[in-house]
């Protein structure tokens, strides 16, 4: 007489224990909470830094606005979507689109004149931030103004 050779031999799991997928998802989720607060903080920096980038290119515009304008620069960001020369005929225009940040929110414009320097053109530029309201440049804003603390 012979013995089923087969249902001797113990049979091997075909997945894993609950035990072994909980201590997966475990690990997971304490490399989550160590790797995700980095990289929100790394995407907002980026996005600060687009932003200053584009204000910066923004500020370099106006100021071409002011070389070929007889020294006067615009008294809103309008003008450089659609200029006229000093004589009033159409430009090839500065901008495409209204200049925005990089939460796609539009940039803030002011011309002030300096009392101390003469009255030199002072070209003030923000973005309302990360928050979206407009601080005029302070709180979370980002202008061209103050020097941000990088983190």
């Amino acid at each position: 007489m012979q013995i089923n050779s087969t249902r001797r031999r113990h049979r091997q799991p075909d997945g894993f224990t609950l035990m072994e997928v909980l201590l997966v998802l475990v690990i997971l989720g304490v490399i989550a909470a160590l790797v995700v607060p980095r990289l929100t903080g790394s995407q907002e920096r980026a996005l600060e830094m687009a932003t200053q980038t584009g204000m910066k290119e923004l500020e370099a515009k106006l100021e071409l606005y002011a070389v070929e304008h007889l020294a006067t620069y615009p008294e809103a960001l309008q003008q450089l979507l659609e200029p006229v020369d000093v004589d009033g005929q159409p430009m090839k225009p500065y901008e495409i689109e209204f200049p925005k940040d990089a939460w796609q929110q539009p940039l803030n414009y002011e011309l002030t004149f300096d009392s101390n320097a003469a009255g030199a053109a002072v070209i003030r530029i923000w973005s309302n931030g990360p928050n979206r309201q407009n601080d005029k440049g302070s709180g979370d804003d980002i202008n061209n103004w103050t020097e941000r603390k990088s983190q």
